[in-house]
């Protein structure tokens, strides 16, 4: 709909398209001393402004960005359609009639070939039986005629309208309410106006499952209170919102088992105790949030916290964690068992990949995939073997024994290392021998460039890999399995030097070094399963 100068007293806080970029009204009027209506737009992209509202001194309206805000002539601006004509506009189109007189609509993909008055009841019939529905970017910024969406599409389950021109809660409750059986929302990137009290009608997001709130502006509060509207609600995302999270849900977002709160900077660990029991919370999502600590204060060194009871899948990519006193803190989670933790300084620091995670798995005791990599046993026991006996000599030196009845470890190596003790009781106290490993963080190895060949497999190219040469076999082959796809149990690693022409030379001991087996610079992996 493109504006007309007699429409510019209701346009304030409408969301509107010019060339395809949107933006938001914040002032109509004339703006001297130019003659004529003017709008005063912000953008959602302030690059593509001039001032922040203000011209020859005179401040028309505000902006968040000195440069987000121009002045356009009303016939420059859409300001949309409703929700069936951007339906009719996607999913039905009339082609040229064919030669028998017959016309042809296309639903989807699906041609239906339609004569005279029938073919308005044919297409009518075909959106009557759409579920799912994508109008993304196609300026939606109204329900329409009230019950016509009720009349055309009752039947669906699953309506996307990210980036369009819906400027208010309203008007999406204006659109769901006709929407029976709608199970799954999304409306990210609509900058959307929430009321400042409940005003869903009862019963209008009765059967919705998913929600998707990315972009949007929404608060936490304004969340909390339309939240009550939304009573089988399972997934919830709020992505980069700037949200804070400024009280504990109560009698709402209590069936939530997903929430996405990534790239909301102002959340902290605070903040998330107040999330902390929602009862079905599974899968948390709090990548680029910039937390760097957590501590879960109701739960002693080798003790589970209360927070978070149902959390198995955490995803904290992108942050600024960088003390293993974060990992040791996740071991207190009851039901904790997949963590994704890439690009953080912990992870991309000095320590190495493998080593870090081999700590990681070692630190975690329940944990089944990390970096959405399947821990096998085989990694584990390696990992928590290799931690063992990296740490033997700090151990020892805090009052650790192998006489059980001497092995008193002080606070502050039980603090840093909650689950020593028991990987102690799991393989046994590490012996004077093996602390001649330990600390392979601060070891500057000599790094190995090596070929890996498959023999067995020959659609599989050669590889060249840079590997330390105080790598143990068992994360060798950790490494290897991730590589290949292909699980540590299977895999059977020997290597030939050129030195040794036709000799091959088997790995078979999974705690020995590379080093120990005299691979040089040079030699090759031979990898066979």
């Amino acid at each position: 709909m493109i504006m007309n100068e007699t429409l510019a007293l209701d346009v304030i806080g409408r969301r509107v398209e010019v060339n395809g970029h949107r933006a938001t009204v914040r002032f109509s009027g004339i703006v001297p001393p130019v003659e004529g209506l003017w709008l005063g737009v912000e953008w959602d992209n302030p690059e593509r402004g001039k001032h922040d509202g203000s011209y020859e001194g005179t401040v028309y309206f505000k902006c968040r960005h000195p440069t987000g805000g121009s002045f356009i002539r009303p016939n420059k601006v859409n300001f949309g359609v409703d929700f069936i004509t951007a339906v009719k506009n996607r999913y039905v189109l009339q082609d040229e009639p064919e030669e028998d007189g017959k016309e042809q609509t296309l639903i989807g993909k699906k041609p239906v070939e339609n004569v005279g008055f029938d073919s308005v009841k044919k297409w009518q019939s075909q959106l009557n039986k759409l579920e799912e529905i994508c109008l993304m970017n196609c300026a939606v910024s109204c329900a329409g005629d009230k019950g016509e969406i009720a009349n055309l599409c009752p039947n669906i389950r699953v309506l996307s309208l990210s980036k369009n021109l819906l400027s208010s809660w309203d008007e999406v409750i204006n659109i769901a309410d006709q929407l029976k059986r709608l199970e799954s929302l999304t409306l990210s990137e609509n900058k959307l106006k929430f009321p400042s009290g409940l005003q869903s009608l009862p019963g209008t997001f009765s059967t919705l499952k998913t929600l998707v709130l990315n972009r949007t502006g929404v608060t936490w509060s304004e969340v909390l209170r339309c939240a009550s509207g939304w009573p089988v609600l399972e997934e919830l995302y709020l992505n980069a919102n700037d949200i804070s999270i400024s009280e504990r849900p109560t009698d709402v977002l209590q069936m939530v088992k997903f929430l996405d709160l990534s790239s909301n900077r102002l959340i902290d660990e605070n903040q998330l105790f107040l999330i902390a029991y929602l009862p079905r919370l599974e899968h948390l999502i709090l990548s680029d949030i910039g937390i760097s600590s957590i501590h879960f204060p109701d739960a002693k060194i080798g003790c589970k916290t209360s927070m978070f009871p149902s959390l198995q899948y955490l995803i904290v990519n992108d942050n600024q964690i960088s003390q293993w006193s974060f990992i040791n803190e996740l071991d207190k989670l009851q039901s904790l068992h997949s963590l994704s933790c890439m690009r953080n300084p912990l992870t991309e620091g000095a320590t190495g990949a493998e080593t870090t995670r081999q700590w990681i798995i070692a630190k975690i005791g329940q944990l089944k995939t990390l970096n959405r990599c399947v821990i096998l046993p085989e990694e584990r026991r390696g990992a928590e073997i290799d931690y063992r006996k990296a740490f033997g000599n700090e151990w020892k030196k805090a009052g650790g024994h192998q006489n059980p009845e001497e092995n008193r470890p002080n606070e502050e190596f039980t603090a840093a290392h909650p689950r020593y003790q028991l990987l102690c009781l799991k393989y046994g106290a590490p012996e004077d021998g093996e602390f001649k490993t330990q600390q392979p963080v601060l070891l500057k190895n000599q790094l190995l460039t090596l070929k890996i060949k498959c023999p067995n497999q020959l659609d599989q190219k050669v590889i060249e890999k840079q590997l330390p040469e105080s790598m143990t076999i068992q994360k060798m082959k950790g490494l290897l399995s991730r590589l290949l796809k292909v699980p540590v149990s299977q895999l059977q690693v020997s290597y030939e030097s050129p030195k040794m022409p036709g000799r091959e030379i088997e790995l078979e001991n999974n705690q020995q070094s590379l080093q120990f087996y005299s691979v040089e610079n040079g030699d090759c992996l031979l990898v066979r399963w």
